[in-house]
């Protein structure tokens, strides 16, 4: 009895940690401004045990140069727009570029993936700051899991039932 008791805090912690892992996250949480960075985001499952139909991911101010990867059976679709100002990206002016990521395809609820997207980190975004990658998933019957909630001052990604996807930036390499 005395063992059991002292497997159940470690079971609690265990099982309490569960839910972090049943969120949209990304794979490498932490880069450098002014750098490339390969941003995969996880999927760990669909929505109240829907299929994922269709994932995307709105691209936050200060990521430029955004390159995804296709995915075999999925739709890759790229909205372009422009972005708040005009970067130098390796000596060449650019004030336009996607502004979101859309796959359209199907991954049972049961099953885990991972969608993939090559971005540049602006030198204007701020060494020590997190960035934000709101994402919204979409599933079969019109459900869907909107991972868009970013902390307030004050508050973790922890407080929150659906947080974005997040990266700290570091300081330039």
């Amino acid at each position: 009895m005395h063992i059991l008791k002292s497997l159940i805090p470690a079971a609690a912690l265990a099982f309490g940690a569960v839910p972090a892992f049943a969120h949209v996250t990304l794979e490498t949480n932490e880069a450098p401004v002014a750098s490339i960075y390969k941003a995969v985001f996880r999927v760990p499952h669909g929505c109240a045990g829907k299929a994922t139909v269709k994932f995307r991911v709105q691209i936050p101010d200060g990521v430029i140069a955004v390159k995804p990867q296709p995915k075999a059976g999925w739709a890759l679709d790229k909205a372009k727009g422009e972005y708040g100002k005009s970067y130098d990206y390796y000596g060449t002016p650019t004030s336009e570029g996607v502004k979101e990521i859309s796959w359209s395809g199907s991954l049972p609820d049961d099953e885990y993936d991972e969608f993939v997207a090559r971005v540049y980190l602006t030198d204007d975004l701020k060494p020590g700051a997190t960035l934000y990658f709101p994402v919204v998933q979409e599933c079969a019957g019109g459900t869907a899991e909107r991972w868009i909630e970013i902390p307030e001052a004050g508050k973790s990604a922890d407080d929150y039932e659906t947080p974005a996807p997040s990266l700290k930036l570091l300081p330039k390499e």
